[in-house]
């Protein structure tokens, strides 16, 4: 027979266990670690205050485009692409082509592992980064990306499935007082109508915000409002 205590004593357990649970679900939020990765893989110097390295990265090709511009062969984005597929990707041909291949295949690795990678010679990072840098950067390319091929048509370029009438409510509440209605703000940043001509660098930005700025990662909502704000941001003049 089940007494009053002991009814108390259950209802007290179901409680601390809620709480536990609670705190277990909170302190297990990694999207702030993979927007931060993803920030550092568009432009970690920036990201962490420092300049970029004087010399070519050492697995960047020379005869690469930008192969005398360390600032932009020591970005992860120049060689793997924005839609982290490398040369089986946007980057497969044109000025961003280097033949290398992209981080998809990492995806689920242990981060572990990936932190040795980046620190190994090869990559170069390992007197650049911090070990906190590290694991955000390794926690982005084990969890964080994301297929664009399900959002984005690779032919045409354009956001699938996108509401653009839901998007425009959600750039106009959420990324119009800095960018303004017709997307050309801040002040010497390419409209968003001429940025929609490369979608996944778009979409990546939006997910994960831009580096050494204010500019918040979305990544926490729902994928189907950064395309339906991708659909508006098509909309908005060159």
């Amino acid at each position: 027979m089940t007494t009053k205590f002991q009814m108390l004593g259950l209802g007290v357990m179901s409680l601390v266990l809620g709480v536990s649970l609670s705190v277990s679900t909170a302190y297990a939020e990694t999207e702030s670690s993979k927007a931060r990765g993803g920030q550092l893989y568009d432009k970690w110097y920036a990201m962490i205050g420092a300049s970029a390295p004087d010399n070519m990265h050492p697995l960047y090709p020379a005869n690469g485009k930008y192969a005398s511009k360390p600032q932009s062969n020591w970005r992860c984005k120049e060689c793997h692409g924005w839609d982290y597929q490398g040369a089986n990707g946007a980057y497969k041909s044109g000025k961003h082509a280097t033949g290398i291949k992209g981080i998809d295949g990492a995806a689920g690795r242990n981060a572990d592992e990936i932190v040795a990678l980046l620190k190994a010679p090869e990559h170069g990072y390992g007197d650049k980064l911090s070990d906190a840098d590290l694991q955000d950067l390794a926690t982005f390319i084990n969890a964080g990306q994301v297929n664009m091929d399900n959002y984005v048509d690779r032919a045409s370029k354009k956001p699938l499935g996108g509401d653009m009438a839901k998007g425009a409510a959600y750039y106009n509440t959420m990324c119009a007082q800095c960018h303004g209605r017709d997307g050309k703000q801040p002040k010497g940043m390419k409209s968003f109508g001429k940025q929609m001509g490369n979608p996944w660098e778009v979409m990546h930005k939006i997910l994960n915000g831009q580096p050494d700025s204010d500019m918040p990662a979305l990544r926490a909502l729902e994928r189907q409002v950064v395309v339906d704000i991708m659909s508006h941001l098509t909309t908005l003049p060159e």
